[in-house]
C-alpha cells in the first residue's frame, strides 16, 4: 500500500469543497506547497478560509488563490509582501484575524493534538484579546485561545515514502509540522519520494512527521521561487577570501 498519488489534482479532488478550512504550511515562500495550491486554484472551490502564517506575495504562493476570488477569510501572522492581501484587508474586502505568530503555530498544535484550548499571555491587553475570555493564574493574567481544526492541510516537505511519513529541510521546518497535524486530511507534495521498493523507508530517527498525519503524497518538480535576491555584483577588484580563513 503507498499514499503516493499521481498529481496534485488528483489528490485533491474528491475532498475539495466550497467554504472549508484549509491550513496551509510555509513561511514566505519557504516550504510552501506549490502544486497543491495551484490545483485548488483549479479547481474552482470558492469562500475559502485559509489558516496560514501569511499569504504568499503576489502571483506566488496563496497569492494566486487571492487572485482567483477564492478566499473569504484568512487566519494569518503577517499582511506584509503582499500588496493584494493588504489592499483587499484594509479596504474591509477580505475577513482577517491576525493572530500572533506563536498563538498561531500553537494553535494548530493543539488542534491536532485534541486539545480544544489554551490559556498564554500573548495579546493580553491588546485587540487580540477582545471577546475571549482570560483568567488570573499565579498573579498574571491570560486569554483562552481556540485550537484550530480545519478541514484539509497542505504541505511541503523535503523527503516522504510511502506510509506518507515526511521530512522538512532548513527554513521549510517552520509551520508545516503543526499544519500536517491539524485535518482530518492532509496532503503532502516531496521533492524526494522514497521509492519502497528501491529505497525503502524514511529512518524513523529522520521522521519530522509521521504517516499517521499524512492522507496522501504527491512528487513534485516545482521550481522554488526566491522572494528577494540580496545578492549584489562583486566589485572587479575585490580580492576572493580564502576557504575557512585560511591563506
Amino acid at each position: 500500500m503507498t499514499k503516493l498519488r499521481q498529481d496534485a489534482r488528483t489528490a485533491l479532488e474528491s475532498v475539495l469543497s466550497d467554504g472549508m478550512t484549509i491550513a496551509v504550511g510555509g513561511f514566505g515562500l519557504s516550504g510552501v506547497p506549490y502544486d497543491l495550491i495551484d490545483a485548488v486554484r483549479d479547481s474552482g472551490v470558492r469562500d475559502l478560509t485559509i489558516v496560514s502564517n501569511n499569504m504568499g506575495v503576489d502571483g506566488q504562493g496563496l497569492g494566486v488563490l487571492l487572485e482567483n476570488d477564492q478566499v473569504a477569510r484568512v487566519l494569518a501572522s503577517y499582511v506584509g509582501e503582499n500588496k493584494l492581501f493588504a489592499r483587499r484587508y484594509l479596504d474591509g474586502e477580505l475577513e482577517v484575524e491576525l493572530v500572533p505568530q506563536g498563538t498561531l503555530a500553537e494553535r494548530l498544535r493543539a488542534g491536532g493534538s485534541g486539545i480544544p484550548a489554551f490559556y498564554t499571555p500573548t495579546g493580553v491587553g491588546t485587540a487580540v484579546a477582545d471577546g475571549k475570555h482570560t483568567t488570573e493564574l499565579d498573579g498574571h493574567t491570560y486569554v483562552l485561545e481556540r485550537a484550530i481544526r480545519a478541514d484539509l492541510s497542505l504541505v511541503h516537505a523535503h523527503t516522504g515514502d510511502a506510509a506518507g511519513n515526511l521530512r522538512y529541510r532548513l527554513t521549510a521546518r517552520n509551520f508545516n509540522p503543526v499544519v500536517a497535524m491539524a485535518a482530518p486530511f492532509t496532503v503532502a507534495t516531496v521533492e524526494h519520494y522514497l521509492d519502497p521498493t528501491t529505497h525503502g523507508h524514511l529512518d524513523p530517527d529522520e521522521v519530522h512527521t509521521p504517516g499517521v498525519f499524512v492522507s496522501s503524497v504527491v512528487s513534485t518538480t516545482h521550481d522554488r521561487p526566491i522572494e528577494k535576491r540580496t545578492v549584489r555584483d562583486r566589485p572587479v577588484d575585490a580580492a576572493v577570501p580564502a576557504p575557512h580563513g585560511g591563506a
